[in-house]
């Protein structure tokens, strides 16, 4: 009966363990993104986009993000932020960095991917997370077609993305989609992995 009883303990504590690693994978990176709406928490595809997350985690350990705003949002295409503060004063940033679009990696809801200009190679520390499947994916190596690099997935907070892409929106000097009321990036920290 012990022998049983241990035996049932053992197996109970590999599949605790078992669970645990399905939902958190060992050396998995994951961000916390604490905002004005509530908390985002983003898991990071460091072996998809190593360039991509190498650089967004220089700008979370510098604290570059805290303070700053989702300075675009589109309801039904994606919520913009990571650069620009509360009084729409865009902060200087890193070089920019290569484009990792060709990584097979979508544009689906949920995902969070790299700002960039008409320039392929330009992305630097604005990015975006998805509302809906968008049709930014690479294509062809044209700077039309070349797409945008996802590089992580929000695994919780989808809630507060979606109450970020309802907020009112009007146009502040050049910048259109801009919140009527600033919507905050409190903090940025990683939480998991490197």
């Amino acid at each position: 009966m012990i022998r049983h009883l241990a035996a049932v303990l053992i197996m109970t504590g590999v599949f605790a363990a078992g669970l645990a690693m399905a939902q958190k994978p060992a050396g998995v990176t994951r961000v916390l993104m604490k905002t004005t709406k509530g908390d985002i928490t983003i898991e990071l595809y460091a072996a998809k986009a190593p360039i991509t997350v190498k650089n967004f985690l220089s700008y979370v350990k510098d604290k570059f993000y805290d303070g700053t705003i989702f300075h675009r949002v589109m309801s039904g295409f994606m919520i913009q932020g990571g650069g620009m503060t509360p009084d729409m004063h865009e902060k200087e940033s890193k070089p920019p960095i290569k484009n990792e679009a060709t990584n097979g990696q979508a544009n689906d809801r949920g995902t969070i991917a790299m700002a960039r200009t008409s320039e392929v190679d330009s992305a630097t520390c604005q990015f975006f997370i998805n509302l809906v499947n968008n049709n930014l994916n690479h294509e062809d190596n044209t700077p039309e077609h070349f797409g945008y690099c996802v590089f992580g997935k929000v695994v919780a907070g989808m809630e507060v993305v979606d109450a970020i892409a309802k907020v009112p929106t009007g146009t502040r000097g050049m910048h259109r989609d801009v919140p009527r009321e600033p919507v905050t990036i409190l903090s940025v920290e990683i939480v998991g992995g490197k």
